[in-house]
């Protein structure tokens, strides 16, 4: 069991550990054949260098952050009240309205990119952080109202019912009552459609032309060259990409786990 446990740890740490420590190596060093583990000297100052390049990978954080950011308050904002009213009342074309959710979820902004790039051309949003807010919040609602509206489905009626006889309305049981009890649910839909739009890069590609509002995973090919790849620098932006992911994992680690085995015991 130890053994086993071992071995998927290092089949995942691996390969991050690789990409932290080409990031310290030389151009000559990762080139080399065969490379060699660890270079002759630890050089931190590539991210440095790396910072200060014309790619500009700080402008690229700085659009990740903001489109990931706004699209993941937009998309929790709007389908919380949507998963909990699909959840709690039987409306005409409710069956369909779910089913459209499903089929919504299979399409993806790849298939789409050329017809977004045409229809935000003429709306005059092209090449602008609020396309992409666009695009990632439309994608990534479906999924977070088909999983909160579990969540909701999950809590007894009865929970509502005594709070409407002593005079609670439905937004005061939204967010008295129902929200505290699938707080589970919610944290799950965050980190899934905060990492999805963190990761993005179909849409992306198309959309965003400026090199100062492309987001990372746009940016980062700019370091692969006609004729060679900066590994280096390429291994410290991946880097630098990772670590933002990593924190928001280990601060809702917790609350992410609740929400993925929720409902697996009554």
């Amino acid at each position: 069991m130890l053994l086993g446990s071992v071995v998927i740890i290092a089949v995942f740490i691996v390969p991050y550990a690789i990409m932290f420590i080409g990031s310290l190596k030389t151009q000559a060093e990762i080139t080399r054949i065969p490379p060699p583990y660890i270079g002759d000297a630890l050089h931190f100052d590539n991210y440095r260098t790396m910072w200060s390049s014309n790619v500009h990978p700080s402008d690229g954080l700085t659009a990740t952050i903001v489109i990931s950011v706004v699209a993941t308050a937009i998309v929790l904002l709007v389908a919380t009240p949507a998963a909990w009213f699909t959840a709690r009342y039987t409306f005409p074309g409710r069956t369909v309205f779910l089913a459209l959710v499903l089929i919504v979820q299979m399409l993806q902004p790849t298939v789409l990119a050329v017809g977004l790039f045409r229809e935000f051309l003429q709306l005059g949003l092209n090449d602008t952080w609020i396309a992409m807010i666009l695009v990632n919040s439309a994608f990534n609602l479906t999924f977070a109202v088909w999983i909160m509206q579990a969540f909701f489905a999950s809590i007894p009626r009865e929970v509502d019912e005594a709070a409407a006889l002593d005079g609670a309305g439905r937004l005061q049981i939204l967010t008295r009552i129902s929200l505290p009890l699938v707080w589970p649910g919610i944290v799950t839909a965050l980190i899934y459609v905060f990492v999805a739009a963190w990761n993005e890069y179909a849409a992306a590609s198309i959309i965003m032309t400026s090199n100062d509002l492309q987001p990372l995973t746009v940016a980062l090919p700019r370091f692969f060259g006609l004729y060679a790849a900066q590994w280096q620098y390429i291994f410290g932006v991946s880097i630098v990409a990772i670590v933002p992911v990593v924190v928001l994992f280990s601060l809702i680690e917790k609350r992410l786990a609740g929400g993925l085995t929720a409902g697996s015991v009554k």
